[in-house]
Order: C-alpha cells, then sequence, then structure tokens
C-alpha cells in the first residue's frame, strides 16, 4: 500500500484526472486512451478481461508505475491495495496494523475502527499466521481503511471474501465516500459498489 498525504475529511474540490493514459508492457500496448475523471464521493469500477491492464492502471493511479502516454493528476491522498495481502510473519494481527497505522501518522484508534469496519476486532490478538486467505484479506482492507487516504486504489479486493465479507467491504466504501472519500476499484464482478462510473478496458 502506499499512501501520499493524510485524509482529514475535507476534500472538496479535490480531483483525479486520468487523459489519455496508456500502458506498455513487454513491448506490448496493454491500454491506450484511458480518461476519466474522479472527485470526492466518486467511484469508478474498472472491468475488463485478464490481461487487459486493470492491475496496471491501478499501479499507474497509486504512482507505482509511469504512464506510456497520457498525464495524471491526483490531489488525493492514495491508498493502494494489490493482489498479494502481505503480512509479517509473526505479528500479531493489531500490531501489524499499528506499525503501518504510526507510518501514516494514524492513531490507534483508526486501527479499531478499521477492525470493527472489517469484523476482525475477535481476532485482534491473534498471530497473522494463523488467519486464513479470507481474514488476511480483510486484514489488508482495514490497513487500507486506517490510512486515512481519501483515495482508495483497490484492485480485486473481493478475492477470497465470502458473502457477509463483501458486504462489509461494500459498506465500507459507501462510508468512505459519504464521508467524501472516493475509490477506484479493478474487479471481474459487482462487488456491491453503489453506482459506480464503469471503465471497460
Amino acid at each position: 500500500m502506499r499512501q501520499h498525504d493524510g485524509y482529514e475529511g475535507s476534500v472538496t474540490g479535490t480531483k483525479l484526472i486520468a487523459t489519455d493514459l496508456a500502458c506498455v508492457r513487454g513491448g506490448r500496448t496493454v491500454f491506450e486512451g484511458v480518461s476519466f475523471t474522479l472527485g470526492a464521493g466518486g467511484a469508478v469500477q474498472v472491468e475488463g478481461p485478464n490481461g487487459t491492464g486493470k492491475s496496471s492502471l491501478l499501479r499507474i493511479l497509486a504512482g507505482l508505475l509511469d504512464p506510456a502516454g497520457g498525464t495524471l493528476a491526483n490531489d488525493f491522498g492514495t491508498a493502494w491495495l494489490g493482489a498479494d495481502a502481505t503480512l509479517k510473519p509473526g505479528t500479531r494481527l493489531r500490531g501489524e496494523l499499528l506499525h503501518w497505522a504510526r507510518l501514516d501518522g494514524r492513531p490507534a484508534a483508526a486501527v479499531d475502527a478499521a477492525l470493527a469496519a472489517f469484523d476482525l476486532t475477535p481476532l485482534a490478538e491473534l498471530p497473522v499466521d494463523v488467519l486464513s486467505s479470507g481474514q488476511r484479506r480483510r486484514a489488508a482492507l482495514a490497513r487500507v481503511h486506517a490510512s486515512g487516504a481519501a483515495l482508495w486504489l483497490l484492485d480485486e479486493p473481493g478475492v477470497g471474501l465470502d458473502t457477509a465479507s463483501l458486504g462489509l467491504l461494500a459498506a465500507a466504501i459507501a462510508v468512505h465516500r459519504a464521508g467524501g472519500g472516493a475509490v477506484v476499484v479493478a474487479t471481474h464482478g459487482d462487488i456491491g459498489v453503489d453506482a459506480p462510473d464503469r471503465l471497460t478496458l
């Protein structure tokens, strides 16, 4: 996960503007001409078959990959969730999330709220090694939640989640947007994001 400036809940007028973005990997043009604008409270759902560049687009938006063409302006503080839910072996769940929250300048209360949002409070003192794949995915989402970033970039966040956990994810995204946050989600199917703008690659 990558975060820029912290989210203080006041992002009026803040925007992400992508203009004619292009991606080239291994000498092959993956996509080109991708343009959209995202404001506070907004959501973009990126869809398309495997290999069309959904993950690469999110990495470009996060500043982790340079575009082959086009321009990107992002005023949001940003948190990125990739495909791997990486947790440090040998740590306890709450302690692991506290570590990252401190790096983001966030209080312990933000971690406790994130644990609650993803129904992880009963697991807070368990070693991360014993968590199931779905629990680890929820933990990674809780890390994004606790970061305080206004823009969430979520790459296939529903992978490994059961129906109840998908409901928690949808609820967390709804609350985030209601508070002025924004989200870009790459997904193969509907995960319950309310009325997103759809971008097909």
